[in-house]
């Protein structure tokens, strides 16, 4: 272990207990990459006395470990991690990001070790190849030209190797074969049997099909790598939206602390324009928060003493004096965070189609091999020929075509949905878009356009009002500003916290505001709406709405014809999302649900077996998105929603959430087609080089024909659409 992972003799201080004893460890593993080893470590960490349960996140390498506070020791749950063949520590997000970026350095710099080396021993193996078409060279001068091909391949071939040695080595240090060891073995096979050729002056030697083979499977590798490097903790850019200091009020008078330091009971102070730091209640002051980001509701919301405060709104217009009613790691966006996390590793253990078809694919390789070699001696050949018949096995079923067949197909489509505005942050995300069956979209930002539209009002009466709206700062206001553009201001304003604005002009009195402010008794709730009017004259009445996105209807019109059924789960009020539902044509929804209620909402579709595809862009979405088997949000969407999505997109158009869906199920169709292509290639080239028809150097060839189709196959849907 490296001493960047080195780790203090007593974990005990490093697990964080509740009151009852039960406590959380964390630890980094790295190491995992697949399904698979999600399952073997949740499985063996779960199953030691005193762990209530276990979940390790792919993406971020953490694993969450629940200890029940009585028989259960930190320590022998980091040795259990280590005897399976991982490396562990404390977990550190910053250990985490510098662990996927050092992957990400190896992988590129052993696929350009690997690119350098298959050039350049072609220099020395093209004049043998020559032999096959009449142009023989002397027994010498092969030597010669096998000697140096060995000089340029071996070390190439040894460094660019050595991820697949290490996952190799580490998968039978702990009694398993990962798809890793068949490659190993081909390669150092291949490099055995080639300097065993070259010493007893053998007709031929395969250094370069050693070096090519690592060559095209590190490009599989590497791009793999990179969508999954996209994918980062949702959790930790949500929690970057609390605010890291508090002011405390005291006898002393105020004080900045860090937030973690505020307790239940402590006094604060919010100014206009700073967030909610922790949960609380209004003691004194009058304001107007934007929760619009917790509970998704367009219209701002009025407090007073009493009311009740969330971590992350808000604070528009008034100095507010709260008391603290939970601590930082308590908060509403805590809660969410965790939901989140929840959410991203239930999906991490998603088993994509690659580690199904390795499943099946190892133990036949290593069956068939074996086979080879015993057989063949059995049969009178030498142990030379058969470990020739081996070698040509185990390099004709190299599983190239294989690594290739799933990220060359998601680089691919990737690559299309890229030019069309949407970015794709993991190759699992597009084949589970592909399984979707129910789409739910959030209202506001995703359905609608986001922000308040003025409906129907006189120009004549919006330069009325707009001296007034230019001089405020609430969102309503600066709509109406914003329609009527440049013009004069208001002077002598005077703003009351959540009520309006007032002030002279043209030296008459006039206010902008709620209906009561202006003079109005009543008002439509259902509706975002301001009141204008001079002292003592008639008032006027201006409504908003969020207008539905252009091809909102036709997108739903589209999904609908794919089969899919769709549904709206919104945190605004009940009638504005009544108004979209219908124009677009939506006929179910739910109104007013807090983040938590989404989640749990999400929750039970999957239970009724549905595969979700959730569309939202606040952080009231993000533990559904999260929790969603695939995931979309707007490229105007807050971090965490954005993080916690699978696919982000940019521009006004919906209908690229359809395209989307089309291609990642044509990318699906593309990926079985050569899934299906691997089993045919291997089915007859398997055989032949058991029988001794295909020696290694036209196994080299087959193997490296096989993932050029592959990749033709990946690119051929681009192909069609250039096509005039």
């Amino acid at each position: 272990m490296s001493q960047s992972l080195a780790l203090p003799r007593d974990l005990e201080a490093f697990v964080r207990r509740d009151d009852a004893g039960r406590g959380r460890l964390e630890l980094l593993v790295t190491g995992a990459r697949c399904a698979g080893c999600i399952n073997k470590i949740e499985k063996a960490v779960g199953a030691l006395p005193g762990v209530d349960g276990a979940r390790l996140n792919l993406t971020t390498g953490k694993l969450a470990v629940d200890l029940d506070g009585k028989t259960a020791t930190p320590e022998r749950v980091l040795e259990t991690v280590e005897e399976l063949g991982y490396r562990a520590c404390l977990f550190d997000p910053g250990e985490a990001a510098a662990a996927q970026d050092r992957e990400g350095r190896e992988l590129a710099m052993a696929l350009g070790v690997a690119g350098f080396g298959t050039g350049n021993v072609m220099m020395f193996t093209v004049p043998a190849w020559a032999g096959l078409f009449g142009q023989e060279l002397t027994p010498t001068t092969l030597t010669v030209m096998y000697w140096m091909a060995a000089i340029v391949a071996t070390p190439c071939a040894l460094f660019a190797g050595r991820p697949f040695f290490r996952s190799a080595w580490a998968s039978l240090k702990r009694g398993k074969a990962n798809m890793d060891v068949p490659i190993s073995i081909g390669v150092i096979l291949t490099l055995i049997v080639s300097f065993s050729e070259t010493l007893l002056h053998g007709r031929h030697a395969y250094f370069d099909a050693a070096v090519t083979l690592l060559f095209l499977l590190l490009i599989g590798r590497y791009l793999d790598h990179r969508l999954r490097a996209n994918a980062r903790s949702a959790a930790r850019d949500l929690l970057a939206l609390q605010t890291p200091v508090a002011v405390r009020l005291t006898e002393d008078g105020e004080r900045g602390v860090p937030v973690a330091e505020v307790k239940v009971g402590d006094r604060l102070v919010v100014a206009p324009g700073d967030r909610i730091p922790v949960d609380g209640v209004v003691e004194s002051g009058l304001s107007e928060l934007d929760n619009a980001l917790i509970t998704g509701e367009t219209a701002l919301v009025p407090v007073t003493t009493g009311a009740s405060l969330h971590a992350g709104a808000l604070n528009l217009s008034g100095r507010l004096v709260m008391r603290a009613t939970a601590r930082t790691e308590d908060s509403t966006l805590a809660a969410i965070a965790r939901l989140m996390e929840a959410g991203a590793q239930a999906r991490s253990s998603y088993v994509r189609l690659a580690d199904k078809a390795a499943a099946l694919y190892v133990p036949v390789v290593h069956t068939a091999a074996a086979l080879t070699f015993v057989g063949g001696w059995a049969l009178g050949l030498g142990p030379r020929e058969a470990l020739l018949r081996a070698a040509a096995v185990l390099i004709v079923t190299c599983p190239c075509a294989l690594g290739l067949a799933v990220p060359a197909v998601q680089i691919a489509a990737s690559g299309r949905l890229f030019r069309k505005g949407v970015l794709v942050k993991s190759g699992a995300a597009l084949e589970r878009l592909a399984e979707v069956d129910h789409v739910v979209f959030d209202k506001t930002g995703v359905l609608t356009e986001g922000r308040p539209a003025l409906i129907d009002a006189p120009a004549h009466l919006i330069a009325m009002a707009a001296p007034l709206a230019r001089a405020s700062r609430h969102p309503l206001a600066r709509a109406l500003a914003a329609e009527a553009g440049a013009g004069p201001v208001a002077s002598d304003c005077r703003e009351t916290a959540g009520q309006g604005v007032e002030g002279l002009i043209d030296g008459r009195r006039a206010r902008l505001g709620r209906a009561a402010f202006v003079g109005v008794s009543g008002g439509d709730a259902r509706e975002t709406e301001l009141w204008f009017g001079f002292d003592g004259e008639v008032k006027i009445r201006f409504v908003f709405e969020d207008r539905p996105r252009a091809d909102a209807g036709q997108t739903i019109a589209a999904l609908r014809q794919m089969g899919l059924s769709v549904e709206i789960l919104s945190g605004d009020l009940a009638g504005p999302v009544r108004d979209i539902a219908r124009q677009i044509g939506v006929t179910d929804w739910k109104a007013g649900l807090t983040p938590f209620e989404k989640a749990a909402i999400i929750d039970r579709l999957k239970i009724e077996g549905h595969r979700i595809l959730m569309v939202g862009d606040g952080l009231n979405d993000a533990a559904a998105l999260a929790k969603a088997h695939a995931s979309m949000a707007p490229g105007a969407a807050v971090d965490a929603a954005q993080t916690a999505a699978d696919l982000v997109f940019t521009g006004e158009e919906l209908g690229v959430v359809v395209e989307a869906i089309r291609t990642a199920r044509e990318s699906r169709r593309r990926a079985l087609e050569n899934f299906g292509f691997s089993a045919l290639y291997n089915l007859v080239a398997t055989p032949a080089a058991m029988a001794g028809l295909i020696n290694p150097f036209i196994a080299a060839l087959a193997m490296s024909g096989s993932s050029i189709i592959v990749l033709l196959n990946a690119a051929r849907p681009s192909m069609r659409r250039l096509r005039p």
